[in-house]
């Protein structure tokens, strides 16, 4: 529960939304075991679907369709690599129930060459388990093996719990972001009370609720 005493769902889209960038070097990041009973496993043929349903779970999807839209965009055409950037979470079953990618900005908009961890999801009923970090952490460490001293995560206020996940790994709001999302950070300020954020003035619930 936050300060205003109202419980926000960690993807929320009564919240409004605000796109965001968050930056930092890879040295030094962060390392969390998986919990018993758990093992990562790389992308092979025939998961595109399972990335689908692992996202659609966790609420970045309201349809099978809007996720394949979002594959074909990201992924579609570069399967191959996914062998050794796409992260899964296997159960003791053998069921993928989490997923990251360590990747890039497909819009080369950014010429930095820093990797972009994409598409961090959990499904929902294995959230709360312990999964997020070690899914980061790991995910974070191929990026590194890969070659990249730097990266960057896109979120936004909608998914402020994974936001705060970010800051806890000592990701900071990349500057030129800032500009452009000041409000969406205040508002994570609201939410979280980050020490990260102390910069920032937290935004009342009118601006979180967008009114």
């Amino acid at each position: 529960m936050n300060k205003f005493g109202i419980q926000f769902d960690n993807h929320d889209y009564k919240i409004k939304y605000y796109e965001l960038l968050l930056e930092r070097g890879l040295e030094g990041m962060p390392c969390f075991p998986l919990p018993e009973g758990y093992h990562f496993a790389f992308y092979e043929q025939g998961d595109r679907d399972t990335w689908i349903a692992i996202e659609k779970s966790a609420k970045e999807f309201s349809s099978y369709e809007q996720g394949l839209e979002a594959w074909n965009r990201y992924f579609a055409g570069n399967e191959e690599a996914l062998s050794s950037r796409m992260v899964f979470i296997e159960d003791a079953l053998g069921e993928k129930v989490a997923t990251a990618t360590a990747y890039y900005d497909i819009t080369n908009e950014d010429k930095s060459g820093d990797g972009w961890l994409h598409w961090v999801a959990v499904r929902r009923e294995y959230q709360g388990k312990g999964l997020s970090k070690p899914l980061i952490s790991h995910t974070l460490g191929i990026m590194r093996g890969l070659g990249y001293t730097h990266a960057k995560i896109p979120t936004q206020t909608t998914t402020w719990v994974a936001c705060r996940i970010y800051l806890d790994f000592g990701f900071v709001p990349v500057p030129q972001n800032v500009v452009h999302s000041r409000k969406g950070w205040e508002i994570i300020k609201a939410l979280t009370n980050h020490d990260a954020l102390q910069s920032f003035s937290p935004a009342s619930m009118d601006d979180i609720l967008g009114k």
